[in-house]
């Protein structure tokens, strides 16, 4: 199995829609592969803090240009010919034509017929369409009266359209999709909502660092950073984001919770042992003193301080370890 078919498979399992054989065949690739099976622990993580916050609607202007949109494309879509449906019914019925030879080359004469006749066909359509195209170019009249404006953002959909009576003046309601904005206080529900929705955007590095770093700025202020919101997007940024620098941000928002809550203090020991970045481990040993006393956290700092291949990583260990009480 390739990579980019476990991308595709990694998907599926995560909402339980792959086969019991391929799903094995995915975990035998996953063993073997560590960008797979980081590519899965990111989705994973991402499907979690996704399912804490409730599902929106979309919005109508969105489905219904979507809907347009789906059937404008349908509509370009030219209509199959006579001779076209003909020669799909010819392939589907190839497999059972082989005990009958004759047949076959008499319906193969009869399609390559057909196909000539339906290029001619198509190409007066394709001469026809260019000569209405340019005979609808407007011509100019002597009083072309008022001029009004073409829509200047998208149309969503056509409301309503009524024509004024014993009159060519039409009257159009229609409705345009527009960019949404939103303004308010960091305290707003609604605002910190999209700043952690923002924080998972692996399309931008530069929203994630931005939403990352003014949500690290409120839990360092110490404005209500609960649990299950706040410290779950930093703690999902620091485990699995790319970049260095909205890692390094959500080590310093979490730094106030590390001792009054064992999932951060479990995320910031996985960044000490796992991280790429060594100012990163090295912060994390840092947010790590204050609760130097706690047994997993001792072990962790030993085991790093006597096997660490970063010179500088075994010191800082040794340096707080040091600082340690004998006695727990």
């Amino acid at each position: 199995m390739n990579c980019e078919l476990a991308h595709e498979r990694i998907v599926l399992a995560a909402y339980g829609e792959l086969p019991d054989e391929q799903a094995h065949e995915l975990d035998r690739h996953l063993a073997a592969c560590p960008e797979c099976s980081r590519e899965r622990e990111q989705l994973l993580a991402l499907k979690t803090l996704s399912m804490a916050y409730p599902v929106i609607e979309p919005d109508p202007n969105f489905v219904t240009r979507s809907r347009i949109r789906l059937e404008e494309e349908l509509d370009a879509l030219p209509p199959k010919s006579w001779y076209e449906r003909f020669g799909q019914r010819i392939l589907n019925n190839f497999s059972n034509l082989q005990a009958a030879p004759v047949a076959a080359l008499l319906l193969l004469i009869v399609g390559a017929g057909a196909g000539t006749l339906g290029g001619y066909e198509f190409a007066q359509a394709r001469a026809a369409h260019a000569a209405g195209r340019a005979s609808a170019v407007p011509i100019a009249k002597a009083d072309p009266g008022p001029v009004v404006p073409a829509p200047s953002a998208e149309v969503a959909n056509i409301s309503s359209i009524v024509r004024q009576p014993n009159s060519e003046i039409v009257d159009v309601t229609y409705n345009q999709v527009v960019p949404q904005h939103i303004e308010g206080s960091l305290d707003d529900p609604a605002i910190r909502q999209l700043l952690m929705l923002a924080s998972a955007n692996a399309s931008s590095q530069g929203v994630r660092d931005d939403s990352v770093g003014l949500l690290a700025a409120e839990c360092r202020a110490g404005h209500a950073c609960q649990g299950a919101g706040i410290r779950d997007a930093l703690m999902v940024a620091l485990r699995y984001d790319k970049s260095e620098a909205v890692r390094e941000k959500a080590l310093q928002g979490l730094q106030p919770y590390v001792a009054e809550d064992m999932r951060v203090r479990d995320a910031v020991l996985e960044a000490l042992l796992n991280d790429r970045d060594p100012r990163i481990r090295a912060a994390a040993i840092s947010e790590l003193e204050p609760v130097q006393a706690d047994t997993g956290v001792r072990r962790v700092l030993s085991t790093v301080a006597n096997s660490d291949n970063n010179p500088h990583i075994r010191t800082v260990s040794r340096q707080v370890l040091s600082r340690a009480p004998v006695f727990q």
